[in-house]
């Protein structure tokens, strides 16, 4: 079984943080790192993101000098602890943003004289760095080389694009925004990335070919050497159905040991090491930080019409609104779709 650090791959508001306080109970046996590579996607020297252009507020954030490198670096010194890592993370902070061609960040870089490259003399964070002056792995669409990524046991979160879609743009308008300093962006819908990153994975032999609790497409898909790692996806709204078969489900692919405790978090210190986690992203996180657990609905959610979902986002956001919402929703469902016929069902 697996001990490798667990990689968990979502997009945006895929319920993905109230997944990780499930394992940020278990202080004892498992290290929690919270988004870890937006620190240098947005604020180091090797920046992807086109946000934050002011250096002061770069600066400011106290990621300003935070490479791919240097955050992988400190993830391998909590390794070495023989707690069991679990991270967490938007995956397109690996990609360069629009489908721009990535290549393999700066100071993950393996240079002639076998010492990591500076990124900061590499990149300049005041000039667009998409891709970087750096040579891209064939076929790897990520700023992260095979033999790094092979050190990861990669799991991955997705969520309908209808609900996802809709809470990222909430938290990028008045009243969030004066808390996450955000303003909308399509392109940061994130399912794209997910989707080649996946098929990458699985391309590559890093995970698969069988399938976390499908036994369906197990028997149909017998051919290829099977990795160490099965391929694990789960949808946010079926975990929301079944949170405890769902995440019982999970710790058996992944190696972790499961008990029900695991689905509460209403103890002082869970509370304390949640705020200190989800601090850099003030505002996004509000729900996650106010809930004392992983509970299941309590009505199963009714499905919708398509011209349901616009009336609605038309009553809470207006017309102009819910054409920006619709857009990207309808961009992005393919890829959902695709990624969800691998998903878990327990």
């Amino acid at each position: 079984m697996s001990d490798k650090p667990i990689f968990v791959a979502a997009h945006p508001r895929a319920c993905s943080t109230a997944f990780e306080r499930v394992f940020m109970t278990q202080h004892d046996t498992i290290t929690c790192f919270h988004e870890p590579f937006g620190d240098a996607f947005y604020y180091g020297p090797e920046r992807l993101s086109a946000r934050f252009p002011d250096e002061q507020a770069r600066l400011s954030s106290g990621f300003s000098k935070s490479t791919y490198g240097s955050i992988l670096e400190s993830i391998k010194r909590e390794a070495s602890g023989g707690k069991r890592v679990f991270i967490k993370d938007i995956d397109y902070y690996l990609f360069a943003p629009d489908q721009k061609p990535t290549s393999i960040a700066p100071s993950l870089q393996k240079p002639a004289n076998g010492h990591e490259k500076d990124a900061a003399t590499d990149c300049d964070a005041e000039k667009e760095q998409n891709p970087y002056p750096t040579l891209a792995e064939p076929g790897n669409p990520t700023v992260m080389p095979r033999e790094i990524q092979e050190q990861f046991h990669f799991t991955f979160l997705i969520r309908d694009p209808h609900y996802s879609v809709p809470s990222y743009y909430r938290c990028c308008i008045p009243p969030l925004h004066e808390i996450t300093k955000f303003y909308y962006d399509p392109l940061e819908a994130g399912y794209d990335e997910l989707r080649r990153h996946f098929d990458y994975l699985r391309d590559n032999g890093l995970v698969g070919p069988p399938i976390a609790m499908r036994p369906d497409l197990n028997s149909q898909n017998a051919e290829g050497a099977p990795t160490c790692h099965e391929i694990c996806v789960i949808d946010a709204d079926d975990m929301l159905e079944a949170p405890a078969a769902t995440i019982e489900a999970f710790c058996n692919s992944v190696g972790l040991e499961y008990n029900p405790g695991m689905l509460q978090w209403d103890r002082e210190v869970d509370h304390e090491v949640a705020r200190g986690k989800f601090e850099k992203w003030r505002g996004f996180h509000d729900d996650a930080l106010e809930s004392t657990g992983l509970t299941a609905r309590t009505h199963k959610r009714a499905p919708k019409s398509e011209e349901e979902f616009d009336a609605d986002w038309r009553a809470k956001y207006g017309g102009e609104a819910a054409a920006m919402i619709r857009k990207p929703v309808d961009q992005n469902m393919s890829d959902y779709l695709y990624l969800k016929q691998f998903a878990m069902r327990v």
